[in-house]
């Protein structure tokens, strides 16, 4: 399996890093193009891909092309690649909020995988949502889940619709959840702790508490009761995380995040 990537920014970084851990591709299997001279040479030594400045020349002879740039630049891959990708070709768009019709229009191509991978890919832990238009045969989806999977979890959708509300909760939802550890180790440190040692605490917390709500099995609201004694110190945090309306900024921000990703979809 040829796979080209379009653009060599962090997460096609991350997919080739990957693919080739899991040995699922060989490295002289893989070419990246991209603009930066200084990016194609750091991705051919750390990785022995092979590397190329011209987009056209990378995707010429892949089995699959991924569309690994940021929105603002696809529309002028898509104008560059117009009409050279073969009809046998599968295209694979991680561009957040570019819907598949700008996709399939600009390309003139119609077998497409859209998928919304997050951050945590860059070490094997993310999780991937994914859909593919009715031109993808099966042999090219299953390609496709097995790209998707050397970045950790991948969840396969039937409508393009949730693309982008995965966008706002996983896509989005890693920079939310930073600030929450930032905002708890800055607390630590406010009431005394050493700053090391409140990044410790905090972090351990954070990955404890998310592998337990994985196995346990029970609501999050159940296991936050199991915590909290009546008139204890976490019930009074609680009430302070109510009273700032913690609830309804978590809801705002996931909203604010979809609707652009929508306005994304239609910029391009």
């Amino acid at each position: 399996m040829r796979i080209a990537f379009i653009g060599g920014g962090t997460m096609a970084e991350a997919m080739i890093q990957g693919l080739l851990k899991k040995g699922i591709v060989r490295a002289n299997d893989v070419i990246v193009s991209d603009i930066s001279t200084e990016r194609r040479a750091f991705l051919k030594e750390s990785y022995a891909v092979c590397a190329a400045s011209d987009n056209v020349i990378a995707a010429t002879g892949a089995d699959i092309v991924v569309l690994a740039v940021k929105p603002g630049v696809l529309r002028q891959v898509l104008t560059e690649l117009h009409g050279k990708i073969q009809q046998e070709q599968l295209v694979l768009s991680i561009a957040a909020g570019t819907v598949i019709t700008t996709i399939a229009g600009g390309l003139d191509h119609r077998s497409i995988v859209r998928a919304m991978p997050n951050m945590p890919a860059q070490i094997g832990e993310g999780i991937t949502v994914w859909t593919v238009t009715t031109e993808v045969s099966g042999n090219q989806k299953s390609s496709a889940r097995l790209l998707l999977s050397a970045l950790g979890k991948e969840v396969f959708v039937a409508t393009e619709k949730y693309i982008d509300m995965a966008t706002a909760v996983s896509g989005s939802g890693p920079a939310f959840v930073l600030m929450m550890i930032e905002s708890l180790i800055d607390a630590g440190v406010h009431v005394g702790l050493p700053r090391e040692l409140s990044e410790e605490l905090v972090l351990h917390t954070m990955l404890g508490t998310t592998l337990l709500a994985q196995k346990a099995e029970r609501h999050p609201a159940e296991l936050r009761n199991l915590v909290t004694s009546p008139g204890g110190t976490t019930a009074e945090g609680l009430l302070e995380l109510e009273q700032g309306g913690m609830r309804a900024l978590f809801t705002q921000a996931v909203v604010a995040a979809y609707e652009k990703a929508k306005d994304l979809g239609r910029e391009g």
